[in-house]
């Protein structure tokens, strides 16, 4: 098998790994709060915990990216697969919510495992074959997110939550084994010179396709997030109960993470036939229109219907900024180049909640549905216009 093949195959199953690792005991923090004597102010510690690993991610980034410059992208992965698995088997341990504070922030400050995959496998594969590779990539995570919560509520049901947390660290240990063992790195190519994060900051401020793709990396993600947390509240509305609420949540989110571990290689082809920036407008427009699509139906099924499509547009999105990311940088400045995709990302994975709590308190849901929309709509009309000198020719390679 060629090398890229074997990447692409053991990397796909340590993100599913590693993915479904993290979502099996991240969705539940709240409920091990309660498990270690935590009875006052649990929603702050919980809004805590989340927040904290998001922040310090962002702010590290940028460093490990300029690590994997020199040093490569397969160190770095195993590195940060180590620190996850400290981090998982450790929580097992904690007795206050001090100590699992310290450990989240450890994990922001520390991880990285998927995003490494990420930027071994868009250095390592052919162009003709680089948007295939990514959405697959896209594809693993979707589909061990989905996967987590139900293992890890298994687990937590026969067992107890310290025990799905020492789970996750055995099943994160072997997705770092996979990497060390089957995963080479077989076209790094070193740094010139050590890299430091100012200078990441100033390549990357005078680089504009790559900004570009930051900004759409960020501004996507902030606009998931200002919905994801509001959903199961708009469940509850539409069902008219809280019975049974949490389990028809469940599912309703499964749907959009089934459809992007569906559609994900579908895209993927597609990006190698027409290139990441056409794909990546229609994922947005469809994602936007999808969004807007949530708000006429008081049918819970109907709704969660109308989340799947969501989910099977929204899926070209993330591999296509992948795609530009990786289009717009030299193999020498890649893992930094990722590592700023990845503060974007925790940035408006962070700052996404807030606003959307904010607008959903002000207004209504339902008025977070129509603001979101056209929030999406701006960034597929601005991204047309920008893009719009690549729609009259036909790509022959992505790169």
């Amino acid at each position: 098998m060629v090398n890229w093949k074997r990447n692409l195959l053991f990397l796909w199953i340590g993100t599913f790994i590693t993915a479904a690792s993290f979502s099996m005991v991240v969705p539940f923090l709240p409920i091990f709060l309660l498990q270690i004597g935590v009875h006052k102010h649990v929603a702050f510690w919980s809004g805590s915990l989340y927040s904290s690993a998001f922040l310090a991610g962002a702010i590290s980034a940028p460093f490990w990216g300029g690590m994997a410059d020199r040093f490569g992208r397969k160190p770095m992965i195993v590195r940060a697969g180590f620190v996850l698995v400290f981090v998982y088997v450790m929580t097992a341990f904690v007795t206050n919510p001090y100590e699992l504070l310290a450990l989240r922030i450890i994990q922001g400050l520390l991880s990285g495992y998927i995003p490494g995959a990420i930027a071994l496998v868009a250095t390592n594969t052919p162009d003709d074959k680089a948007g295939y590779a990514l959405s697959m990539i896209s594809a693993a995570s979707s589909a061990g997110t989905i996967f987590g919560p139900l293992m890890g509520g298994v687990i937590a049901h026969l067992s107890n939550n310290r025990i799905a947390f020492a789970t996750a660290g055995v099943l994160v240990l072997i997705s770092t084994l996979l990497v060390i063992f089957w995963v080479k790195e077989d076209s790094f190519k070193k740094s010139d010179k050590r890299p430091s994060t100012i200078d990441t900051f100033k390549q990357a401020i005078n680089n504009r396709p790559l900004m570009v793709a930051l900004l759409l990396n960020m501004f996507t993600a902030f606009s998931i997030m200002t919905i994801e947390p509001v959903i199961t509240l708009y469940i509850t509305e539409l069902i008219h109960s809280i019975t049974n609420a949490s389990l028809i949540a469940g599912i309703v989110f499964s749907l959009s993470g089934i459809a992007s571990a569906i559609f994900a290689p579908l895209w993927g082809k597609a990006f190698d036939r027409y290139g990441f920036t056409i794909i990546l407008i229609i994922g947005l427009f469809g994602g936007a229109l999808w969004t807007f699509m949530q708000l006429p139906y008081e049918n819970i099924w109907w709704f969660a219907s109308i989340r799947f499509l969501y989910g099977a547009f929204f899926s070209a999105v993330f591999p296509a900024i992948n795609g530009l990311v990786v289009k717009s940088t030299t193999p020498s400045f890649r893992g930094r180049a990722f590592g700023l995709n990845q503060t974007a990302n925790q940035l408006g994975s962070m700052l996404g909640p807030v606003l959307g709590g904010v607008v959903a308190e002000v207004t209504s849901i339902h008025g977070l549905f129509w603001i979101t929309g056209i929030f999406l709509t701006t960034i597929a009309t601005i991204s047309t216009w920008y893009f719009q000198s690549e729609f009259r020719t036909k790509p022959t390679s992505n790169f």
